[in-house]
């Protein structure tokens, strides 16, 4: 592991040295290191903007994103138990109907969140819902960087609001920006405590000594000992969702990484515990940096960028190819569980990538898998439902090291159309679903798919 005393190492990451890391582009993504303070002082219009909409009547809100733009508001939902505000990250057909059906339509706000604007998931979602609401712009926000064409959009169809990403910050770095601020403000989030408590952990990791700076210590050094399974535990409110994404597409490249494990035991020769600190909603912002600062910290010790994702535009690259073919897209069954796990070796981990609904049933099912598996094999487990994980840990499955086993699962699910668009949802689905499959196996990776009713 290369040798940096902490004060050294400290001092580079702040004064933005690219060399620390790779010496290409880093410098330009750390903005994220200075968003607590400026999301502090945009405090008043956050909360003078949820103000604004709970008086318009506005009693609902969907969040429309994907990756960066979701997993953040998603712990933040599930850890404040906001009932009344719904996170959208999935392209099935059957979730989008039944989280409609939960909706009074007229009296839903929905929050369209992609730094780039262009995100095929998040922009299909807006298609769907601009018709069904009539195309009521008071009823729609965005959340997107300065000039995209969502933004653009936003401005011609009068939406109550566009919201400002900073440009210098990476999707998965954006928990304590517009991204994760804006809806913190919806769930009627105490963001004076929050960002407090992240501004104080932003100051603690400027010196030698730091919660921020132990961590990433840790996660290196582990990794160097061969212990690339970081056991995230506890994990409350699914804390486990956003930790997966910052390290697996910040670490997973070039044939290295680290491999998050939510919920895993500790215990096994290729693990390492990273310890979660939330005891209240307040300590979820000091949270959110800490873990960022401690992946930038483990990025420069094991020789990678932590702020690029070279493998992920593979998977979208080849559903926009299926999608435009007019084809459907092959999910036939191709080997099985019992064929996929016969050829795990000590230090592999079993993945398991759901492209279906993801209800409950489905979650519980997903769960048992992975327990069944880790019984039987001793093996780390994860899982995932597409294309959610296609943001997440994506790039990790395909840049990182050839260790995993991925058990695609398809389903057959409705058709549903996307106003202006020539496929529906299910056609997308089933695309995504068939371009990662390609992608892995080009890669040499262990694949197999079945279908739900398989398992």
């Amino acid at each position: 592991m290369t040798h940096l005393e902490p004060a050294e190492l400290v001092a580079r990451l702040w004064a933005r040295d690219a060399t620390l890391w790779t010496g290409r582009d880093e410098a330009r993504w750390l903005g994220w290191l200075d968003e607590p303070g400026r999301a502090l002082a945009r405090i008043p219009d956050l909360e003078a903007f949820a103000g604004q909409v709970r008086a318009a009547g506005l009693e609902q809100v969907v969040l429309l994103g994907m990756g960066g733009s979701s997993l953040a508001p998603e712990v933040l939902r599930r850890l404040l138990g906001a009932d009344t505000f719904h996170v959208l990250d999935t392209t099935h057909p059957a979730a989008i109907l039944a989280l409609e059906a939960r909706l009074e339509l007229a009296r839903t706000l929905f929050v369209v969140a992609s730094k780039s604007g262009t995100t095929l998931e998040t922009r299909s979602h807006l298609d769907y819902f601009w018709g069904r609401t009539g195309a009521q712009g008071a009823q729609f926000v965005a959340i997107t960087d300065p000039g995209s064409p969502l933004e653009r959009l936003a401005r011609v169809r009068t939406f109550r609001a566009v919201f400002a990403g900073e440009p210098e910050i990476g999707g998965r770095y954006s928990a304590l920006s517009a991204f994760g601020m804006v809806p913190a403000a919806l769930m009627g989030a105490d963001l004076g405590a929050l960002l407090g408590r992240a501004e104080a952990m932003a100051e603690a990791c400027r010196e030698s000594q730091s919660p921020g700076l132990e961590l990433g210590l840790a996660l290196a050094r582990g990794w160097h000992a061969g212990r690339d399974k970081v056991v995230v535990n506890p994990n409350p409110s699914g804390f486990g969702l956003w930790v997966e994404q910052l390290l697996a597409e910040s670490t997973g490249k070039e044939g290295k990484g680290l491999v998050p494990a939510p919920d895993e035991s500790a215990d096994g020769p290729d693990r390492q515990e990273a310890r979660v600190r939330i005891e209240s909603p307040a300590d979820l912002g000091a949270e959110f940096f800490r873990f960022e600062f401690a992946t930038a910290v483990a990025g420069a010790l094991m020789g990678i960028n932590p702020f690029d994702q070279p493998d992920v535009q593979e998977a979208k690259d080849r559903t926009a190819a299926l999608l435009a073919s007019g084809a459907q897209p092959n999910l036939d069954r191709v080997g099985s569980l019992e064929e996929l796990l016969a050829g795990a070796s000590p230090g592999d981990y079993f993945c398991a990538q759901a492209f279906v609904e993801p209800s409950p049933a489905a979650e519980a099912l997903v769960d048992d898998l992975r327990h069944r598996v880790a019984g039987e094999t001793g093996l780390v487990t994860t899982g995932g439902f597409g294309p959610r994980y296609l943001h997440s840990t994506g790039q990790l499955h395909k840049g990182g090291p050839p260790t995993g086993l991925f058990l695609q699962i398809v389903d057959d699910p409705p058709h549903l159309d996307i106003p202006g668009s020539p496929f529906g949802f299910r056609r997308l689905i089933h695309a995504q679903a068939a371009g990662d499959f390609d992608a892995l196996r080009e890669r040499g990776r262990r694949v197999a798919r079945v279908y739900l009713e398989d398992l």
